[in-house]
């Protein structure tokens, strides 16, 4: 008798404990398709939105290169070769959903219509002096905070999130670069 009960209670146990586990796992597939870790359509906003930040990214690396070709500070080749690693990650969102990439195939200082004016202000601005390329370095930044902080707040997709934020992080070390190497080249 006390060991049918035993296998009772322990049944019971087991069952509870099995219809935990299916619960807790159907919550958290509720969660992954809300929050975009599995692959949920991209809204047309998002699309778009992720386009122009690998084109800004691309922009801040070409930039970056042109500013190294002309002062040779070190500051401007270590800062692409993140900005190259901040295009990688968004190239990496693109293919995961499908979205074509608006710089396949183009080269350094090569952009679409909507940015290859900006770009070529940017590097006019840069070949004025060492000062006004770091300057230049700083509104790259400082663009690309506020793009990268309104694409977060735009989204609900972990995914997305994730990698916007890392490349928020890297452009606030960038910001804090390109201040300090302004701030020893002004009294």
């Amino acid at each position: 008798m006390k060991t049918q009960r035993s296998l009772v209670v322990l049944s019971l146990l087991l069952i509870t404990f099995f219809i935990g586990i299916f619960a807790f796992d159907d919550a958290n597939a509720a969660q992954r398709s809300r929050k975009g870790t599995g692959i949920v359509p991209l809204t047309a906003n998002e699309k778009a939105t992720m386009m122009y930040i690998r084109e800004e990214e691309k922009l801040a690396r070409d930039v970056y290169i042109k500013m190294y070709e002309l002062w040779g500070a070190t500051i401007f080749s270590n800062i692409s070769v993140s900005e190259q690693r901040h295009m990688d990650a968004v190239l990496k969102l693109l293919v995961k959903y499908g979205v074509p990439d608006p710089v396949a195939g183009k080269t350094v200082g090569e952009f679409t219509e909507a940015f290859q004016q900006i770009y070529n202000d940017l590097v006019f601005q840069g070949q004025q002096s060492l000062l006004d390329a770091f300057i230049v370095g700083r509104a790259i930044e400082e663009m690309d905070i506020s793009d990268l902080q309104a694409a977060m707040d735009e989204t609900n997709k972990v995914d997305l999130d994730n990698v916007y934020g890392n490349l928020l992080n890297g452009s606030f070390n960038h910001l804090d670069s390109f201040n300090a190497h302004i701030e020893s080249l002004t009294p």
